[in-house]
């Protein structure tokens, strides 16, 4: 489990195919790596990969077929930076959203314009996470939670600040970039509830009771 605030940027230093799926090596930035184990999880881009190799500065993940054809980790290459964020600790603070690591879907830059000191990003949506997207609610995008700005059915908007451009990949994204997406854990399931809503036990009058999608019934 992860925040979606992004501690450091590495960068891919050798990609080796393994049995359809390849092995990674980035280089952090700042991450101790001396401090990292195998078999822990750093979020990579916004996808939960696990340790299995660490020294040199170095640190290696296997990425399976599934995850370079659902992710944009297959077509990453020597010199891509990539957002890094270990493991979420239990006593730590939750400064962003919960970001499981799994990606719902890529998803296209469509525009960037500047805003005040920040800039705003136009992201395609697909159809598939759609409904899991609102105004003001949360996204991880490459591993950043953002709020969204602005919600349509193919296409939602985001406003990135400051320190958002000079601390994560997303400073560098341009119409055409291809990144990460995740939804909000909470609507996942919200839209799972939903959809067996004709279910003995779930009705909509009942999800209302639990607070979700409305006003009290």
């Amino acid at each position: 489990m992860f925040t979606g605030l992004v501690s450091d940027v590495g960068v891919v230093e050798r990609l080796e195919p393994r049995a359809g799926g390849a092995r990674i090596t980035i280089r952090p930035g700042s991450l101790p790596v001396d401090e990292l184990e195998p078999g822990e999880s750093v979020a990579c881009n916004g996808a939960c990969l696990t340790i299995v190799e660490r020294g040199g500065g170095r640190i290696s993940f296997d990425a399976v077929p599934e995850t370079l054809a659902r992710t944009t980790l297959g077509a990453w290459r020597q010199g891509t930076r990539v957002n890094l964020e270990r493991a979420l600790r239990l006593s730590d603070r939750l400064g962003g959203h919960l970001v499981q690591g799994h990606v719902d879907a890529v998803g296209q830059v469509l525009a960037r314009v500047p805003e005040g000191q920040g800039a705003r990003l136009t992201v395609s949506l697909p159809a598939a996470i759609a409904p899991l997207l609102a105004e003001k609610g949360s996204v991880a995008i490459d591993g950043v939670s953002l709020t969204v700005a602005r919600a349509g059915r193919d296409r939602f908007e985001v406003a990135l600040i400051p320190e958002t451009l000079s601390r994560t990949v997303l400073g560098a994204a341009a119409p055409g970039t291809q990144v990460n997406l995740e939804a909000d854990l909470v609507a996942r399931h919200v839209a799972r509830l939903r959809e067996f809503a004709g279910a003995p036990g779930i009705s909509e009058g009942s999800l209302k009771d639990w607070g979700y999608g409305g006003g009290q019934a």
